[in-house]
C-alpha cells in the first residue's frame, strides 16, 4: 500500500505557520507539503489561493465532501470550480447515472480542453474511472451558428449518433424534438434547453427556452454540442464495441442484451461500465489536465481508495456469474489504485492531514470561531455575537447567507446590533473593500477566523446550526391548465368518458372527417347498442374523464334515450342534500369567533431564520396561508399535502410558535406511537433555543410521568403536546389550546374521526399528509377546507426508481446488495408477522453481508423503539419489517425498499411506504414485489401501473385522485353518494358540487340545471384542427385541444397562440380557424347563442331560452338590413352575405355577434 509520508520530498521545516492568503506552494513534480487541515471553511481559501496562480485538482474522500468543498470553492475563489462528480452508481451497476450527472461532467472535459484554468473537484472513486481519450469531445463537438446551413434529416441521424434521444417534449439534458420548423434540444453541459428555429434549411435563430413552461428566453448566436454519453455510439466506436467485446468475454453474445441494444446503437442502462470497449485505449482524469496541474488531497483519501477498490473486486465475484451480463475485469474497467496513486505521487502536491502532530505539517494562521450562535430564549439573544465582535474590534466581519431571502432575515435578526451591513457581491469585493461589516449571498459551508489579516467569515452555521443547502435539480413542471386536461391526455381507447349532454361512452380515438365540404378532427366515442358520437375539437369542455367506478363498471348510456338526463337530474338532487349538508357541518366554523393570534414579530422572525433550510417556494406559500388563517377572526381548517420529506413539519412548527406566542396550547395528534417519539424529538430540537415546553403522551409514558405531564398540560405550563389518540381521551384537558394538528388523518379510526369533526367548530386545525384520503381531498376541493400543496422537492432529492418485479431471488440479492456495497440501508417490508422471522432469515442465507434486524407492530413497545433506535443509527443495514414503518423515523441513508405481495396494498400505502426512502440526494429504488400475474386483481394491477408511472416527486396529490376513481370515489357523508359518483363520473360530480355549495354560499338555491349548459356549437364549414404534422403526437394534440376549448377570455387564448408559435411554429390555416372560432365561442355564451351556422352566402344564428339579447336589437337589424337579416320562429336569426373565404365568414360572423352584444355592453 501507498505510504504518503515515505514519499515527502524535502519542505521548508523552518515555516510552522502560514497565512491562508498567502499559502505555501509545492514546485517540483514530486515536491508534497502537508497542512494540517484548518477550522471552518479556512482549507477551501487557502486552496483557492494557491489556484490563483496555477491549476488545481482537488481529491477528496467521497462525494459528500466534494458537494461541501465545492461550495465553499466558489465563495473564496476568483477562478472557476470544475467539479467532476461521482456517476452516484456502483461499480458494474445496471443503472446508468442520472443525465444532469453526465451533463456536468461532460461539461468539465470541454472545459478542461479550452484551456480554462481553474479548480477541478473530483472524489477518490470517481478518479478511479476509465474515461474517453482527450480526443474524444474535441472529435465530437458539434458547433451551431445562426445564419449557417442545417439539414434537418442529417442533423437528426447526429443527434442519434451522438446518444441524444428524440421525445415528443424536452426537459432534460441529452434529449431533442424535432417539430417542422422547430427543433428543440436539450445540449449536455449546458444549464437550460435550446429551440433551433429554421427558416428553410437556414438556422434562423437560437433561443432559450424554459423546460418547465416550454416558452422562449434569450437569444444567443452559438450553440457547441457536446455528445450525450462518455461513450460514444458511431460506428466505428460499435465496431470496436464488438470486436473487443467478443474476444475477451467467452460467451454467447447473441444471448446478452447489453450487446445487441450497442449494435444497434441503443444506449442499455449500464452500459457506461463497458466504456472501455468503445475505445481503442482510454484516459485518466490526470490526462485531460494540464501538465503544470497541482495536486491537493483532503483527509482520509488514500483509505477512501483502497476501499473503493476492495469494492470492485468483490462486486465482480459476486456479479460476474451472469453469462447474459459478463463483466469487465476490475483492470480493465477501473485503474488499479497504486496506479492512481502512482499518477498522484508524479505530480506537485498538498496533502492535508488531520494529525496536528503530523512532523512535517505546516499550520495555517486560523481559529476556530468561538460560539456565535443565536440564542432566542435568552433575554440577549445577540448576546455572545456582540461579545465577540465588542472583544475583536480591529476584526473585519464578513456575514454569509444563502441567498437573498435569508440575507434579509438575517439583516432583521442583525438589526439590534445597529451594524452599517452595505452588501457586497463576493469574498474578493470585501476583501478588496475598506468595510468594517458586510453582507453577503453565498453558499459557503461554515465560517473561518483568519489572524493575520485579522478577518472572520460568520456564516448562517455559526449563528442558526446546520444550514442544509438548497442546489435545486430541474423538474419537470406541470402547468396549471396542463393539470387540467392530464386526465384526458392520459386516455386509451376504450376508456370511459363522459360528455355532458349524452352520457357516459368509450373513447375511441380522434378522427378526421369531412363535414360540409371541409376536414375536420373529432373526438370518436361509442354509446350503448354501437352507437357512435363525434365531438367536435372545439367542444372538448364537455368531455371529462370518466372516474368512479372500475373502469370495466363504467355505465354505457344509449344515445336519444332519457338515461343519462334521468341519471343526472337524479345526481343533480342528491347533490343539492349533500352540498347543504356539508355547509351544515361547517356552519358553526363560520358563525364561530376563532382565537385571534399575534401577527409574526421579531421573535417570530428570529425562530423562521433559524430554520436550516431555506424555503421552497410552495413551502413559502403555505406558510403564509397558515399565517393569514390563524391572524383573522375565522378559525382555520386547513390540509397542507406535500410528499414525505417536502417540509410539512416545518409549516405545523410554524404555526405552533404563533399559537404559543399567542398563549395558545398546540395539540399534535399522530397515529403511531413511533411518529409520536419522532415529532417529539424534531420539535423539541426545532424549539430547544425557546422558552416552549413540550411534553410527550404515549404507551411509554409512565404512571407517574403521566400524571406529572397531565397536571403540567391541565395548569397551562405545557404549551405543546405530542401524542396518539391518547390526546383524545376525556383525562387529557387542555383549558388553553387553539391549535390541533393532526398528521395522516386517513390513519386514524371512525371514533377518532368523528371526536376530531366536532373539534372543528371549536378550535383552529391544521392537517398534514402525503397522500390526503378521498374524503379529505374531496372536501378541499369542494372550497369547504383550504388547501396547500407542496408539490416542490428538497434540494438535489431524485425521484424514486420504481419497479413492479415477480418476487425472485436473484433480483431481491442485487437490490439489497446494491445498497449495501454503497454504504446504504435497506427496509424490506414482510407484512406477515407469522412469517417475518422466516423471511429475515431467508434474507440472511441469501445475502450474507447483510446485517438484519426484524421490526413489527406485536413487539414489546420497548424493545421495538430499540429496534428502530439501532436501525437509524445505521447498527443494522436491513430492516425486515412490517408497515409499522410507514410513519416511523426517517432514516436518510435508507434509499432501498422492497415491498412483498405489493398488490394487497392501497395506493396511499404503497406511496406513504416508497416514500420512507430517497430521503437524501442520492438515487433511491422501490421493488413492488408481487405473485405471479394470474394471482393479482385488476383493481391490484391498476394500483401498481398507478404508483410506478407516477415517480415524479410530488406526485402525493396526484395519485389521491386516482386512488379515488379506484376505490370508487369513496364517499363525503354517506354511503349513497359513491353511487351517484359511479352514475356520471367523479369528474362531474365534483364539478356539479362545486357549483352548488357556491349557490348555499351565496344564498341562493341550487340551480340543478346549470350543469347541463352545452355552450355553442359553431358549424361555419370550414376546416378547424391542428394538423397532424404541426403537431404529430396524438396524446399532445389532444392536450392543446382541450386547452383551447378550456380557455374562458380573450387574454389566456392570446397568451396560449404565442406559446403555439414558440413551441411549435407559425400557426397553420386550420389551426387559426380553430382559434378564431373559439373566440367566437367565448362571445357568442356572454349572449345566450345555443348555435351558429355559416357558409358561402347564408347562415344562421339559433338563441336559447335564456339568450341576453335585446328584442329591439334584433328588430332595429332587420328594420335596417331586410335583405341581409330575417327571423325564422322566436329563436333563430337567418342572415345572407357573400362569405366564400374563411377571412369574410369570419368577420361577418363576428360583426353579427358585436352588433348584438351593444345593448347587453350598455346594460
Amino acid at each position: 500500500m501507498y505510504d504518503p509520508i515515505s514519499v515527502s520530498a524535502q519542505n521548508d521545516l523552518t515555516m510552522p505557520s502560514f497565512s491562508l492568503l498567502e499559502p505555501p506552494q509545492p514546485h517540483g513534480a514530486r515536491d508534497t507539503l502537508f497542512w494540517t487541515a484548518p477550522p471552518g471553511s479556512a482549507s477551501a481559501l487557502a486552496l483557492a489561493q494557491v489556484a490563483s496562480s496555477a491549476p488545481l485538482l482537488v481529491i477528496t474522500p467521497n462525494t459528500a465532501s466534494a458537494q461541501r468543498l465545492e461550495q465553499d470553492l466558489a465563495f473564496y475563489s476568483d477562478v472557476p470550480v470544475l467539479p467532476f462528480p461521482d456517476w452516484e452508481t456502483l461499480p458494474y451497476d445496471s443503472f446508468s447515472p442520472h443525465q444532469d450527472i453526465v451533463s456536468a461532467r461532460l461539461r468539465t472535459l470541454r472545459q478542461l480542453q479550452d484551456g480554462v484554468r481553474g479548480i477541478v473537484l473530483v472524489p477518490i472513486n470517481t478518479l478511479m474511472q476509465r474515461l474517453p481519450p482527450v480526443s474524444y469531445i474535441a472529435g465530437r463537438v458539434m458547433t451551431l451558428n445562426a445564419g449557417a446551413k442545417l439539414n434537418r434529416d442529417t442533423f437528426r441521424e447526429s443527434l442519434t449518433r451522438a446518444g441524444y434521444r428524440a421525445v415528443e417534449t424536452v426537459y432534460e439534458p441529452g434529449e431533442y424534438a424535432i417539430r417542422g420548423a422547430l427543433i428543440d434540444l436539450f445540449a449536455m453541459g449546458m444549464d437550460e434547453p435550446i429551440r433551433i428555429d429554421l427558416f428553410d434549411d437556414e438556422i434562423d435563430t437560437l433561443r432559450h427556452f424554459d423546460p418547465g413552461s416550454q416558452r422562449s428566453t434569450d437569444k444567443i448566436d452559438t450553440l457547441e454540442l457536446l455528445p450525450a454519453h462518455e461513450y460514444s455510439l458511431s460506428r466505428s466506436a460499435i465496431a470496436c464495441f464488438r470486436e473487443q467485446f467478443e474476444t475477451l468475454f467467452d460467451v454467447d453474445p447473441r444471448q446478452c442484451p447489453l450487446y445487441n441494444d450497442a449494435l444497434k446503437a441503443i444506449p442499455s442502462p449500464g452500459l457506461e461500465h463497458y466504456l472501455p470497449l468503445f475505445f481503442d485505449e482510454t484516459a485518466s482524469l490526470f490526462d485531460h489536465v494540464t501538465d503544470d496541474t497541482r495536486v491537493a488531497l483532503l483527509p482520509g483519501v488514500f483509505q477512501a481508495a483502497e476501499q473503493h477498490w476492495q469494492s470492485i473486486e468483490a462486486r465482480y465475484i459476486n456479479l460476474g456469474v451472469d453469462p447474459t451480463r459478463p463483466l469487465l475485469p476490475p483492470g480493465r474497467a477501473f485503474f488499479p489504485v497504486n496506479d492512481v496513486f502512482s499518477a498522484i505521487k508524479s505530480r506537485p502536491r498538498i496533502e492535508l492531514t488531520e494529525d496536528e502532530a503530523h512532523r512535517h505539517a505546516l499550520m495555517p494562521e486560523a481559529k476556530a470561531l468561538p460560539p456565535l450562535a443565536i440564542n432566542a430564549r435568552a433575554k440577549q439573544p445577540l448576546s455572545e455575537l456582540e461579545g465577540f465582535l465588542n472583544s475583536e474590534p480591529d476584526t473585519r466581519v464578513l456575514f454569509v447567507a444563502e441567498s437573498r431571502g435569508r440575507r434579509e432575515a438575517l439583516e432583521e435578526v442583525l438589526a439590534p446590533l445597529t451594524l452599517s451591513l452595505p452588501y457586497v457581491d463576493s469574498f474578493q469585493s470585501f476583501l478588496k473593500s475598506q468595510h468594517s461589516f458586510a453582507i453577503t449571498e453565498s453558499l459557503v459551508d461554515s465560517g473561518l477566523w483568519l489572524t493575520d489579516p485579522s478577518l472572520a467569515i460568520i456564516s448562517e452555521t455559526e449563528l442558526f446550526g446546520e444550514v442544509v443547502r438548497q442546489s435545486r435539480r430541474r423538474e419537470k413542471a406541470t402547468d396549471d391548465n396542463e393539470l387540467a386536461v392530464r386526465h384526458l391526455s392520459e386516455l386509451r381507447e376504450g376508456a370511459p368518458v363522459v360528455h355532458q349532454a349524452h352520457g357516459v361512452g368509450r373513447y375511441l380515438g380522434l378522427e378526421t372527417l369531412a363535414a360540409g365540404g371541409q376536414a375536420n378532427e373529432f373526438l370518436a366515442l361509442s354509446y350503448a347498442d354501437g352507437a357512435k358520437l363525434y365531438v367536435p375539437v372545439d367542444s372538448l369542455h364537455l368531455i371529462s374523464r370518466y372516474s368512479g367506478a372500475d373502469d370495466e363498471l363504467a355505465p354505457l348510456h344509449k344515445l336519444g334515450s332519457d338515461q343519462w338526463e334521468k341519471a343526472r337530474r337524479k345526481a343533480a338532487e342528491k347533490i343539492r342534500d349533500t352540498a347543504a349538508e356539508l355547509l351544515d357541518v361547517y356552519a358553526r366554523r363560520e358563525a364561530q369567533q376563532g382565537v385571534v393570534y399575534e401577527a409574526p414579530n421579531d421573535e417570530y422572525v428570529r425562530f423562521s431564520a433559524s430554520f436550516p433550510f431555506e424555503e421552497t417556494p410552495d413551502q413559502q406559500a403555505a406558510i403564509e396561508a397558515v399565517i393569514e388563517d390563524m391572524v383573522s377572526p375565522q378559525p382555520m381548517d386547513r390540509v397542507v399535502c406535500g410528499d414525505v420529506g417536502f417540509g410539512k413539519t416545518e409549516v405545523a412548527m410554524r404555526a405552533a410558535f404563533l399559537a404559543v406566542q399567542s398563549g395558545r396550547q398546540v395539540v399534535v395528534l399522530v397515529p403511531t406511537t413511533l411518529l409520536a417519539r419522532q415529532h417529539f424529538e424534531n420539535f423539541r430540537d426545532r424549539f430547544a433555543d425557546t422558552a416552549v415546553n413540550i411534553r410527550l403522551i404515549s404507551r411509554f409514558t409512565a404512571g407517574k410521568e403521566m400524571t406529572q405531564t397531565l397536571e403540567s398540560i391541565k395548569n397551562g405550563q405545557t404549551d405543546i403536546v405530542i401524542g396518539t389518540h391518547k390526546l383524545l381521551s376525556k383525562s387529557v384537558e387542555l383549558p388553553q389550546m387553539g391549535l390541533l394538528i393532526i398528521d395522516e388523518e386517513h390513519r386514524f379510526g371512525v371514533a377518532q374521526k368523528e371526536k376530531l369533526k366536532t373539534l372543528r367548530a371549536e378550535i383552529d386545525i391544521l392537517t398534514l399528509t402525503a397522500t390526503p384520503i378521498p374524503r379529505t381531498l374531496n372536501m378541499a376541493m369542494s372550497g369547504i377546507r383550504d388547501l396547500s400543496i407542496i408539490a416542490t422537492p428538497p434540494a438535489r432529492r431524485l425521484s424514486v426508481k420504481t419497479f413492479v418485479q415477480q418476487r425472485d431471488n436473484s433480483i431481491i440479492k442485487e437490490a439489497l446488495l446494491r445498497e449495501i456495497l454503497r454504504g446504504g440501508q435497506v427496509y424490506f417490508l414482510h407484512n406477515e408477522v407469522k412469517t417475518i422471522e422466516n423471511a429475515a432469515q431467508q434474507i440472511r442465507e441469501l445475502v450474507p453481508e447483510a446485517r438484519v434486524a426484524v421490526a413489527h407492530g406485536q413487539l414489546p413497545e420497548r424493545s421495538l423503539e430499540r429496534v428502530m433506535s439501532d436501525f437509524y443509527h445505521r447498527r443494522f443495514n436491513v430492516l425486515v419489517c412490517s408497515t409499522i414503518i410507514e410513519t416511523g423515523i426517517d432514516v436518510p441513508s435508507a434509499n432501498t425498499i422492497l415491498i412483498e405481495r405489493a398488490d394487497k396494498f392501497g395506493l396511499a400505502q404503497l406511496h406513504q411506504l416508497r416514500g420512507r426512502v430517497g430521503r437524501s440526494h442520492h438515487q433511491a429504488y422501490a421493488y413492488l414485489l408481487t405473485p405471479p400475474p394470474k394471482a393479482i386483481t385488476r383493481d391490484a394491477v391498476k394500483r401498481l401501473e398507478a404508483i410506478s408511472a407516477s415517480d415524479d416527486l410530488g406526485a402525493g396529490f396526484t395519485l389521491a385522485s386516482h386512488d379515488m376513481e379506484i376505490r370508487g370515489a369513496g364517499e363525503l357523508l354517506g354511503d349513497e353518494q359513491s353511487g351517484q359518483m359511479e352514475t356520471i363520473g367523479y369528474t362531474l360530480y365534483m364539478e356539479m358540487l362545486d357549483r352548488a355549495v357556491k349557490a348555499i354560499r351565496a344564498g341562493k338555491t341550487p340551480n340543478i340545471e346549470a350543469p347541463f349548459n352545452t355552450g355553442v356549437e359553431i358549424s361555419l364549414n370550414l376546416p378547424a384542427l391542428i394538423p397532424d404534422d404541426y403537431i404529430h403526437d396524438v396524446q399532445q394534440r389532444l392536450v392543446m385541444y382541450k386547452r383551447i376549448a378550456n380557455t374562458q377570455s380573450d387574454s389566456e387564448l392570446k397568451e396560449l397562440q404565442v406559446e403555439l408559435i414558440d413551441r411549435f411554429g407559425l400557426l397553420p390555416q386550420p389551426l387559426k380557424n380553430l382559434i378564431r372560432q373559439t373566440k367566437l365561442r367565448q362571445r357568442a355564451e356572454q349572449l345566450g347563442i345555443s348555435r351558429i351556422e355559416a357558409g358561402e352566402s347564408r347562415g344562421r344564428v339559433l338563441f336559447d331560452g335564456t339568450t341576453k339579447v335585446d328584442p329591439l336589437t334584433l328588430v332595429t337589424l332587420i328594420q335596417t338590413s331586410p335583405k341581409h337579416y330575417r327571423l325564422d320562429g322566436s329563436d333563430t336569426l337567418r342572415f345572407e352575405f357573400t362569405m366564400e373565404n374563411s377571412d369574410q365568414r369570419f368577420e361577418q360572423v363576428e360583426a353579427l355577434i358585436t352588433t348584438l352584444n351593444q345593448k347587453v355592453a350598455a346594460a
